[in-house]
């Protein structure tokens, strides 16, 4: 039984992108490596951490991590968007709720929405797609929300 269950275990995460959630716990950043087979560059920076995530195909995912431990802000670039849902975790909610309250104004502009709960910013075309997302109180205090692109 055990080894069912851990085998369905691994069938599940391996079927799908993880990646650490914003307001969730830098732990996660390590499953994000195996899960992806990527390479995790750590750097320190005054008043935070840099995981860099670079996937087989080129694209990187920055995770901005806290002295808490808490991951405040997601960066993205590559060939295909990201799983957004699981990027942003229970602030995609906050998203799509901005998103419906707001309308669009049409053309090639970067989508922009800046709530009192999260900032997010995502742009770019077929196989060039960029973006960030920060929870502004969660940011510490010596760090310009800026650091996150």
């Amino acid at each position: 039984m055990k080894i069912t269950l851990t085998g369905l275990l691994i069938l599940v995460l391996g079927s799908a992108p993880a990646w650490a959630i914003l307001g969730e716990s830098e732990s996660s950043v390590t499953l994000d490596q195996q899960v992806l087979r990527g390479a995790d560059r750590e750097e320190a920076r005054t008043g935070y951490k840099i995981h860099q995530l670079t996937m087989a195909d080129g694209g990187v995912v920055k995770e901005f991590v806290a002295p808490a431990g808490l991951v405040f802000g997601i960066a993205w670039q590559g060939s295909r968007m990201p799983n957004l849902q699981q990027l942003l975790g229970s602030h995609m909610a906050e998203l799509e709720t901005a998103l419906q309250s707001n309308a669009r104004q049409p053309g090639r502009r970067p989508l922009i929405v800046r709530t009192d709960k999260l900032v997010f910013v995502s742009g770019g075309h077929m196989r060039a797609f960029h973006g960030y997302a920060y929870v502004p109180s969660l940011v510490p205090g010596n760090v310009s929300p800026e650091a996150v692109q």
